[in-house]
């Protein structure tokens, strides 16, 4: 009963949530300076014209009339039509949205392979006196530096020079598996330098809090050998906290994808945004917005259940208990 209930109140606050982020951005796109029609007919247009683009994609109702028919639409599923290339949002939003997956999984798997082992090994190994001064710097360079800045420096970079990656270039999974990595690697590799930063410190601090525990002080005088201690007595006491990152970090990267995928002109969902902003293009922001925020919702939910199976104490798998 207590997990029903669990379940009810985060579907209704992810719908409140979803609602609340709808009203945000269908009000966001209509603030921004410069209108759909003055972008798409230009600085000399006629008011006549401007009217007549308007009315042709409902702009001239009131504001609240257009998002509740918009809102009503996107319940059925219907995300609208593009206003530039006349298409369906949601088929393009779809075709767009392998590259971006792509790009998100292989920047997730880069922060969990690197970030955690290099957390736990700056912790196993610093000092008492407060070592690990050279992981941290990096660490801290890596949250510190944008990624349009540092992929801006790989384009020039791998463009300038032959090194054996393609920038620019990409081709489609399906088509060529090994070409397209080898176009998804650069995007993947800037896009994760800030997730491995953060799994990486939140990593070391977790496994430094575990050591003191009394039971690996006890681990340590029965002589069972370090990595075994890592294996069995750290790794899953200190999990809580990394998992926690890696979904919010995860969601986090979708966003930072908008970036990448403009500066590496991948044709992902994140470049499509980025393109339907500077071209007023309401509906496709509207409907990769909303896109994202569902992501993120999901990802939280996946995070508890994760959190309750890893520790019992918490979460809603408590509850099952009770």
């Amino acid at each position: 009963m207590r997990l029903l209930m669990w379940w009810s109140g985060r579907a209704l606050s992810s719908a409140a949530t979803l609602l609340g982020v709808s009203v945000l951005i269908f009000a966001a796109v209509r603030l921004m300076p410069g209108g759909f029609a003055e972008t798409v007919l230009g600085p000399f247009a006629t008011a006549e014209q401007k009217a007549e683009l308007a009315a042709r994609y409902g702009l001239d109702q009131a504001v609240f009339m257009q998002y509740g028919h918009w809102l009503s639409a996107v319940a059925g599923g219907d995300f609208g039509v593009s206003m530039i290339s006349r298409q369906p949002v949601g088929v393009e939003l779809l075709a767009r949205l392998p590259v971006t997956a792509e790009l998100t999984v292989l920047a997730v798997l880069a922060s969990v392979l690197a970030g955690v082992p290099l957390g736990v090994l700056t912790a196993v190994r610093a000092r008492p006196e407060g070592g690990g001064a050279a992981g941290r710097l990096l660490s801290g360079l890596g949250v510190s530096v944008p990624e349009f800045v540092l992929g801006s420096l790989v384009v020039f970079v791998f463009s300038r020079y032959a090194l054996g990656l393609k920038v620019g270039s990409w081709v489609p999974l399906t088509q060529d598996p090994a070409a397209n990595l080898a176009t998804m690697i650069l995007p993947a590799a800037v896009l994760s330098v800030f997730s491995i930063s953060v799994t990486a410190r939140t990593t070391r601090d977790a496994v430094m809090g575990v050591l003191v525990e009394p039971y690996v002080t006890a681990a340590v005088g029965r002589g069972e050998s370090p990595w075994f201690i890592v294996r069995h007595h750290i790794l899953r006491n200190a999990a809580t906290p990394v998992v926690t990152l890696i979904g919010t970090t995860t969601a986090y990267l979708l966003g930072g994808a908008l970036i990448v995928e403009h500066v590496f002109n991948l044709p992902g969902v994140g470049s499509y945004i980025v393109q339907a902003v500077g071209r007023r293009d309401y509906a496709v922001v509207q409907a990769g917005v909303l896109l994202a925020a569902g992501v993120f919702i999901v990802m939280n939910v996946l995070i508890d259940l994760l959190v309750g199976m890893l520790d019992p104490r918490l979460g809603v798998m408590a509850g099952r208990r009770s």
